[in-house]
């Protein structure tokens, strides 16, 4: 049974608000995300900083952003720190069947929030923060009566993180950090099954589970840093119900109490930051998630099989460069390569991946408590499938073209 994807729709944060977690996040982040295509269905992207560097920035680290990027970073800081930022991007994907149909999704800009908060005590090995991002997510919409409705019509995944970390400065070269993820998930989607014209098959559902993770941040030298971080996998079992429309036959019911389980992989990033000059720095970093380790996703409740992922361990390689200009300002450029993560016979429209290249720009102001950035992200790609034995109906050619701006603001305090 094939998962899809769908634009998330924000209202009063549906199910979190059934829980005193969901409320919590809700409240800290006002808008409800809609995350989109990353590698596989991850979302590195989480801060503009980052994302114009090609978010090679493991050893840099130098922003409350760092919870996610590697939270050793965080004893870089100063007294309070916070930071709130807002991911939206359009995905672009367009399909050209073997046959010569042609499909386009429907694309619309879907906002990411971030929201992050670090206190370095003074004169205190210590440094602690929280952070709330979404590390994964996927957002599709195909139009139900595409070419491609028996492998997916729509649906949505979403993957929301709540973070606290502690760091400690061993000494002023060395700092570790480590801290629990509390991980809030729920899932929609839709598929036609065939049975009869039209039909449509429907799930949503909610679950949780929880992780960590951790950083290690070395800089011998005032030009070298050296920087590692790691996110522990987490499993969450969902809890909700399918229906099909119109009536489908037994075994096939209007509505089903149904549950569904997802492996989000673990992953783990090492790079390195040279500083010719004080204005300068370049970061080159490799990106490595553990995909092999996911490879179907069961349903229980109703007859139907699991889908099939099959997932191939993957790299991203990510480099970027900063420039300090006068008066606070500064810019930035980098580049990344995704490598796909699952392989043509079990891929599946909702989740579009192939190997993409993402470039990005930034521009932004260190003032005296105050400060801003914005980062601009492109990512083309394309994927011919032919021998897609577990959705024959996704056999053909994905084009891939995607718009992404951050934007944050910074407060000291």
């Amino acid at each position: 049974m094939p998962m899809t994807t769908r634009q998330l729709r924000l209202g009063p944060w549906g199910a979190w608000g059934r829980t005193a977690a969901g409320l919590t996040l809700g409240l800290a982040v006002l808008l409800r995300p809609a995350p989109a295509l990353g590698v596989g269905y991850r979302l590195p992207n989480q801060d503009p900083d980052a994302i114009a560097r090609g978010n090679a920035f493991v050893a840099t680290a130098d922003d409350p952003s760092a919870i996610y990027y590697n939270p050793a970073g965080i004893t870089q800081l100063q007294g309070q720190n916070a930071q709130v930022g807002l991911y939206l991007i359009d995905v672009g994907i367009s399909y050209d069947s073997p046959t010569g149909a042609h499909v386009d999704n429907q694309s619309s800009i879907q906002p990411v929030p971030q929201l992050n908060y670090v206190y370095s005590p003074p004169d205190c090995p210590l440094a602690f923060g929280l952070g709330i991002y979404v590390p994964y997510g996927l957002s599709v919409d195909y139009p139900a009566d595409s070419p491609l409705r028996t492998a997916a019509i729509s649906g949505s995944l979403l993957y929301t993180t709540l973070n606290p970390v502690i760091a400690w400065r061993i000494t002023p070269k060395l700092s570790v950090a480590l801290g629990p993820t509390i991980n809030l998930s729920e899932i929609q989607f839709e598929r036609g099954l065939g049975l009869t014209p039209g039909d449509q098959f429907k799930y949503k559902g909610e679950g949780w589970d929880a992780g960590f993770n951790a950083g290690i941040r070395w800089q011998p030298v005032e030009r070298w840093a050296f920087g590692a971080q790691y996110h522990s996998a987490t499993t969450v079992d969902y809890h909700g119900h399918s229906e099909i429309y119109p009536y489908a036959p037994p075994p096939y019911y209007p509505r089903t109490s149904t549950g569904a389980q997802i492996r989000f992989p673990q992953f783990a990033v090492g790079g390195v930051s040279f500083r010719p000059t004080p204005d300068w720095n370049l970061e080159f970093d490799v990106d490595w998630t553990d995909w092999h380790s996911v490879r179907e996703i069961p349903f229980s409740g109703v007859p139907l099989p699991a889908f099939p992922i099959d997932g191939l361990s993957s790299l991203m390689y990510e480099f970027g460069v900063t420039r300090q200009l006068s008066r606070g300002y500064y810019c930035s450029a980098g580049y990344f390569y995704s490598e796909k993560s699952g392989p043509d016979s079990t891929f599946n429209p909702v989740i579009p991946d192939a190997n993409l290249h993402l470039g990005g720009l930034g521009f932004g102001h260190h003032g005296r408590r105050w400060d801003w950035s914005v980062g601009y992200q492109f990512a083309v790609g394309q994927r011919l499938v032919a021998n897609d034995t577990a959705n024959p109906a996704a056999n053909g050619t994905y084009h891939i073209f995607n718009n992404a701006v951050n934007l944050s603001v910074r407060l000291r305090f």
